[in-house]
């Protein structure tokens, strides 16, 4: 290179460097106004629904939360039935999709062969793509009169000394309305799932077997502990896609109005609430208390979403990604 060259290249140096700091400025204020814009969203949405909520909060104060009544004539309103409701239905269906979630993850991720795997992942996130209210159709005329006819009284004979398993006389009822949210939230679960076995470093698989354990043992003893933290965050967001669920749910429970310890009788949730009786609300105190309800199933997403945040957080210094 001549002295020409090394002076014409040092002349451009500072020129493509104001232009790369250019670009980071840039790019920069691009990803600053993108965050700052979906903060100022959920600020404007929570502000919104407070004030929609307003007349009822003024009316009621924290008592809305422990009154079950719900009397659109007499106007008094109280959510702890749709409380009930939405606890047991989200909880339930964890419990069921759970295990089977993982067992799916398992089995894409470390059992299933090559020619299989890519196929039944691809049903498998194909399963969360499918329309609530498709779910919720499907529920209806196939899934309530099945188990009605065959999985509740079955349940009922086996373990009806438990409360929970008392009469089943509805094919529209909570327990229903648990199997269609599992069925919604296994994918989301497995899927997450899946992706954290994978992303087990394979020097620890093999270093395990290469020790003698067996397959099972490798998973229960390295796998799991692993991934551990965001499995349990999958579940978080599993429970947060349960939570706030409304059309399928609101299609199978049977919209009754009250607490039954009892899975087999009709129910409601918050979601399903506020999506069932929007339309037919004919007062200001009507809407607002509909509204209360929004309140609170924001404060519990947002909670979900918090603490599934946390875990991940978590997991990530333990593993030293420094977040």
């Amino acid at each position: 290179m001549t002295s020409l060259d090394v002076s014409t290249d040092v002349a451009r140096r500072p020129f493509s460097g104001r232009r790369a700091r250019l670009g980071d400025l840039l790019l920069q204020g691009a990803a600053a106004i993108a965050a700052l814009g979906s903060l100022a969203l959920v600020i404007l949405i929570a502000w919104k629904v407070i004030q929609g909520a307003r007349l009822s909060l003024s009316t009621f104060g924290l008592g809305f939360l422990t009154h079950v009544v719900w009397d659109p004539v007499q106007l008094k309103f109280g959510a702890a039935s749709f409380l009930y409701g939405t606890a047991i239905t989200s909880v339930g269906a964890l419990i069921l999709a759970t295990p089977i979630a993982i067992g799916v993850a398992l089995f894409l991720s470390e059992l299933a062969p090559g020619g299989i795997r890519g196929p039944v992942t691809a049903l498998v996130e194909t399963l969360a793509a499918i329309p609530s209210v498709v779910i919720g159709l499907w529920g209806i005329l196939v899934l309530a009169p099945f188990l009605r006819d065959h999985v509740d009284p079955a349940l009922h004979s086996t373990l009806g000394f438990i409360p929970l398993f008392g009469p089943a006389t509805y094919g529209s009822n909570i327990f229903t309305a648990i199997v269609v949210l599992t069925i919604m939230i296994l994918p989301i679960i497995a899927s997450i799932s899946r992706e954290l076995f994978l992303a087990v470093p394979s020097e620890l698989k093999e270093g395990a077997l290469g020790l003698g354990t067996t397959r099972w043992e490798m998973i229960r003893g390295v796998v799991f502990p692993y991934a551990r933290a965001g499995v349990a965050a999958a579940m978080i967001l599993g429970l947060g896609r349960a939570i706030g669920e409304a059309i399928a749910v609101s299609m199978v429970i049977g919209g009754a109005v009250g607490v039954s310890i009892n899975i087999f009788q009709p129910g409601q949730t918050l979601a399903g609430q506020i999506a069932g009786q929007y339309t037919s609300q004919n007062s200001a105190l009507f809407l607002s208390s509909l509204i209360y309800l929004a309140l609170i199933l924001l404060v519990f997403s947002i909670v979900v979403n918090l603490l599934a945040q946390f875990i991940v957080r978590r997991s990530a210094r333990r593993h030293g990604v420094v977040r």
